[in-house]
């Protein structure tokens, strides 16, 4: 199968091409806003113009709208053309909250669920590390049998061994809990964040139901677009339509 990663936008223009919303949403990495000196946004923008949008982007952090997760996200909002030559107002994003929940507000009485464990190896290294630290906490030469050559690339590799504290936000919530370069480690127990765990730093309501296997689900929770954050922005998509038609 051919990798489509990076040209998805094509087919999503074709959507809109067809369908003709009044608005869209499309959210990507931050990474996007500077990939190729911003020349791959721009074609991007020209894209979604072509197919008959006004287009407006922003970066927003999940943690400034009621997620307890530092999650940088790129959120592109589309207005059709003909609502926008004709606007009595401008699309405003949403605007950040002063309640900023750290891990200890997102996982209180959070309910059982499956997860994944660490090998042996990977457990006797995570167990040296304090809540919210990382590979620095380790003696020497663990960390460089750990990281083998990331130890002496550049970098701060603050991913690498990372055990998260509970007085502070959760890290981006990933589709695999326990990759070696962006280790999300549990604060008091040596393991990766369950399945419900990984939901709830997302925002997502306990009866949510996740379906597949547990590297399934945890691949579903790693994609979404926190839940918080999404009602927000949708909320600020739905105050500009009221307004405008």
């Amino acid at each position: 199968m051919a990798d489509t990663r990076g040209t998805l936008f094509n087919d999503f223009a074709l959507i809109l091409k067809d369908l003709k919303p009044k608005m869209f949403l499309a959210e990507n990495v931050k990474g996007l806003v500077s990939h190729d000196e911003g020349k791959t946004l721009k074609v991007m923008i020209n894209v979604f113009e072509e197919s008959g949008y006004k287009v407006e982007y922003k970066v927003l952090n999940s943690l400034d709208f009621g997620v307890a997760q530092k999650r940088q996200r790129i959120m592109i909002v589309g207005i059709r053309n003909d609502i926008y030559k004709k606007r009595k107002s401008d699309f405003s994003f949403p605007t950040e909250l002063e309640y900023k929940p750290n891990l200890k507000d997102a996982l209180k009485n959070v309910p059982e669920s499956k997860g994944t464990k660490y090998s042996e190896a990977k457990f006797k290294v995570l167990d040296l590390v304090k809540p919210g630290g990382c590979w620095r906490d380790l003696p020497e030469q663990v960390a460089k049998d750990y990281m083998k050559a990331s130890y002496f690339s550049g970098g701060g590799k603050t991913g690498m061994a990372r055990r998260l504290s509970w007085e502070e936000p959760g890290l981006t919530i990933l589709c695999s809990p326990s990759q070696k370069q962006t280790e999300r480690c549990h604060p008091d127990e040596t393991r990766p964040l369950t399945i419900r765990e990984s939901a709830r730093i997302q925002s997502f309501p306990d009866n949510w139901e996740f379906i597949g296997s547990v590297t399934e689900q945890y691949k579903q929770i790693g994609n979404a677009v926190p839940v918080e954050l999404a009602f927000h922005i949708g909320s600020a998509i739905k105050d500009f339509l009221i307004k405008n038609t």
